[in-house]
């Protein structure tokens, strides 16, 4: 593994940033302490810095040389609502907030590569260093970019990167094309005409209906859409009723969409919306019909992936880099940020868990799980990447 010395012997420092973002947890659009301790670090380092875009987010500035290049690298900052069972000196100080997805470990990665290009310079260009809130729900990446993230720092190209549960820790993963999903949220309200459960030819029963479009929906997916294009539609919540004696007035219908492509959700929330309508008016109902788009599918670019492998492949080893990494049904606000720019996501392994100290929850080492921790032995090799990512992409002539 071809790692930065210098990066190395930085990890110590880098640690314990980590561990304090990790203690002191914000949600989306809240992280003025994280921001702080970012713009901080910094400044520190001579970094020029600008403040607000995306109301929290930071952006680093890092120029050598005489060239007009200039590309992005991104880490997201915020935390989860939920939890921490770990109890570890650096769990969580907050309750009811966790980093339980690594955003700690990726600011803390992106600090380490903006100290080390900040000393070194050895490329010819500019480097964009984006530390983004609320990706978890929030958007963030859409709301710096409605801010002029890509208008007033023009760059060619942005990369991101998230660890990976499961994965050989300080292995990647990644492939061309689709590499996370859309995340959609729908609720449907059945309206319906309550009566005495004994007599329920007097009603129109609002949880027949939500039954009826319920499992109808379960056809959209197998009959509507191409195998080769995969696509999860989820009724999660069904809600109705108050008594066992009563049929309700209303039944609600609550649940989520993943899908590879927007053809594919076009397609999907269209069959959706003509089966609940119909099925109401089938049955004599009303049907409120609501379909939120959340995050469109990560797509990375093609060009921009095969740049990425190289550098891993020159760095780990052919055999720690996985080219055709498979997709995942879980959603990135990333997304946004490759709707407008060319680039590349990466997944680097985190582990099994066997990293943890002691004092960690009972359940496994899972993004999204209350006993999670980042492996802080990535801090290194993710901040190696990012330099030699940016020393590569801006080399010097």
């Amino acid at each position: 593994m071809n790692l930065i010395d210098p990066i190395i012997a930085f990890q110590a420092e880098l640690q314990a940033i980590r561990r304090d973002l990790h203690a002191h947890p914000e949600l989306n659009y809240e992280e003025k302490r994280t921001s702080d301790v970012v713009a901080r670090k910094l400044t520190e380092w001579q970094i020029p810095i600008v403040r607000g875009l995306g109301v929290t987010g930071v952006v680093g500035i890092v120029k050598n040389g005489s060239s007009n290049r200039a590309i992005g690298l991104r880490a997201d900052m915020d935390a989860l609502p939920m939890q921490e069972l770990n109890t570890f000196p650096h769990a969580s100080q907050h309750q009811g907030k966790m980093h339980a997805c690594g955003h700690d470990g990726h600011t803390a990665m992106l600090l380490g590569a903006a100290h080390h290009l900040a000393q070194h310079r050895n490329f010819d260009g500019t480097v964009y260093l984006i530390f983004q809130p609320a990706e978890e729900g929030g958007g963030g990446a859409q709301r710096m970019i409605d801010d002029g993230l890509f208008e007033q720092y023009p760059m060619e190209a942005v990369f991101g990167m998230h660890n990976w549960p499961g994965m050989p820790a300080g292995s990647f993963g990644v492939t061309p094309g689709p590499m996370m999903a859309s995340s959609n949220e729908f609720e449907v309200i059945v309206k319906g005409k309550g009566s005495h459960a004994a007599q329920p030819h007097k009603s129109i029963d609002p949880v027949m209906v939500a039954v009826q479009i319920a499992q109808s929906w379960q056809t959209i997916v197998s009959r509507n859409i191409n195998p080769n294009d995969p696509s999860v539609l989820s009724v999660t919540q069904i809600h109705s009723g108050s008594a066992t004696n009563v049929i309700p007035d209303e039944a609600t219908l609550i649940g989520t969409v993943r899908t590879f492509s927007v053809a594919v959700l076009d397609v999907i929330e269209t069959r959706m919306r003509e089966i609940a309508q119909h099925t109401g008016a089938a049955f004599g109902a009303e049907i409120e019909f609501k379909f939120h788009r959340n995050y469109p599918p990560l797509v990375n670019h093609a060009k921009e992936t095969a740049f990425v492998v190289d550098v891993l492949q020159a760095m780990v080893g052919s055999g720690n880099v996985n080219p055709q990494v498979e997709p995942t049904m879980g959603a990135e606000d990333f997304a946004f940020m490759l709707q407008n720019k060319p680039g590349c996501y990466v997944f680097i392994g985190n582990g099994e868990g066997a990293h943890r100290d002691g004092g960690h929850g009972l359940g496994p080492c899972n993004l999204h799980n209350a006993s999670y921790d980042f492996n802080d032995d990535l801090l290194p090799i993710g901040a190696s990447y990012w330099v030699n990512l940016a020393e590569t992409y801006l080399k010097k002539m």
